[in-house]
C-alpha cells in the first residue's frame, strides 16, 4: 500500500512550520519566493501530494464550486465550461459539474452540490425555482445565474445587455434599408431569448415595420428547417436574425441549400460569437458576448456573497462583428 506523505513531513524537512506548506499549494497566497522554492522541492523529493480533504477539515472550507448546465451540446456552453474551469482553478478552487436532463434543476441535483459542501453553485442554462434558492441560502450557499436573469429569484445573475444589444443590432438592420425581416427565437421561456426578441422586434414596431418571427429552440436543426420551409414558401427575407449563433448557422446553411445569396439576398446575423462563426465557409457577423468578463463578474460575486448578503444583477456590454454575412 502507498504510504501517505504528511504535511508535517514536508515542513520538518523544508524547516518551516505546517501553515507555511498549505500556503505554497494555496494558489494566491502569500509566501517568499525563496521558501517556495524550498517547500516544491522537498514536496518533490518526498512526493506529497496536499490532500485536499483534510485541508477542508482543518479550514471548514472545500474551496469547491458547483456549477450546473443543461445544453452541453452548444458550444457557447463547451467554451464557458472551459473558462470557468481555468478561472476557478487559478483562484484554488475546484469545479463539481452537474449535468442537468431537465429544464428545471431538481432537488436531487441540488442535494450533490450540498452532499458535497461546495461554497457556491453557478447555473447557465438550467431554470431553478425559488423553493431550492431557498434552501440554498438558508445552507449559506451563495447562487449566481450566468448568462440569464430571472427576477423573481433571490439570488445574483450575470448576463449580456440583451435588449441593448439586440437594439443595436437591429439599428444596423435598419439602416440598411431591410423590409423582409425574420426573428428566430431561442427556447422561448428563457430570459436570453426574451430579450433579445424584446430589443429586436420592438425598435422595428416603434417606426411600423413588421417582423416575422419563428419559434426556434436554440438548435442548428430546428433553425435549418424553419429556414428551408420559409424559401420553400417563396418567401426570401432580406435578413435573418437567430437569437444564437447556432440559429444562425442553422439558417445560414439552409439558405445554401436552397441556393439564396449571401449577404446578397438575405443577411444573417447570430449572438454569441463561438469560435465556428468565425470559420471560413461561414464568417458569420454576430454581437460577441464579453465571456471572459461575464465569468470574471460571476466569480466576484460568489466570493462576494460568502462574505456579504444580499444579490446582484449584472449586464455587461458587448460588440457586434461585421463578417461576411451582412453587406
Amino acid at each position: 500500500m502507498k504510504r501517505i506523505v504528511s504535511a508535517i513531513e514536508v515542513a520538518r524537512l523544508a524547516n518551516v512550520s505546517q501553515s507555511t506548506v498549505s500556503r505554497v499549494f494555496t494558489p494566491g497566497a502569500s509566501v517568499s519566493e525563496k521558501t517556495r522554492q524550498r517547500v516544491l522541492e522537498v514536496a518533490e523529493q518526498l512526493n506529497y501530494q496536499p490532500n485536499a480533504l483534510a485541508r477542508s477539515l482543518i479550514t471548514k472550507r472545500t474551496n469547491m464550486i458547483g456549477l450546473a448546465m443543461k445544453d452541453i451540446q452548444n458550444p457557447f456552453y463547451h467554451e464557458v465550461l472551459g473558462i470557468f474551469t481555468n478561472k476557478l482553478k487559478a483562484k484554488g478552487y475546484s469545479v463539481l459539474f452537474v449535468y442537468t436532463e431537465n429544464e428545471e434543476i431538481q432537488q436531487e441535483e441540488i442535494n450533490h452540490f450540498l452532499e458535497y459542501n461546495v461554497e457556491g453553485i453557478i447555473i447557465t442554462d438550467a431554470m431553478l425555482s425559488s423553493n431550492i434558492v431557498t434552501k440554498l441560502k438558508n445552507n449559506h450557499i451563495p447562487v449566481t445565474l450566468f448568462n440569464r436573469y430571472d427576477k423573481n429569484l433571490e439570488c445574483n445573475s450575470v448576463s449580456c445587455d440583451n435588449i441593448n444589444a439586440a437594439n443595436e443590432i437591429a439599428k444596423y438592420v435598419d439602416h440598411l434599408y431591410c423590409e423582409k425581416i425574420v426573428f428566430i427565437t431561442g427556447k422561448i421561456n428563457t430570459s436570453t431569448s426574451q430579450e433579445r426578441q424584446e430589443g429586436f422586434v420592438n425598435y422595428f414596431k416603434n417606426i411600423g415595420i413588421p417582423v416575422e418571427i419563428l419559434e426556434g429552440d436554440y438548435t442548428y436543426e430546428r433553425a435549418f428547417f424553419l429556414t428551408k420551409e420559409l424559401i420553400e414558401k417563396d418567401y426570401v427575407p432580406d435578413v435573418i436574425f437567430g437569437a444564437n449563433d447556432i440559429t444562425a448557422l442553422g439558417a445560414l446553411d439552409a439558405l445554401k441549400s436552397k441556393e439564396i445569396k449571401v449577404p446578397e439576398q438575405t443577411m444573417v446575423i447570430g449572438f454569441d460569437d463561438i469560435k465556428m462563426s468565425s470559420w471560413p465557409n461561414y464568417n458569420l457577423s454576430t454581437w460577441v458576448q464579453p465571456i471572459e468578463e461575464m465569468v470574471d463578474e460571476t466569480i466576484r460575486l460568489l466570493e462576494r456573497n460568502q462574505r456579504e448578503t444580499g444579490h446582484k444583477t449584472v449586464k455587461v456590454q458587448g460588440k457586434f462583428i461585421h463578417r461576411q454575412t451582412t453587406k
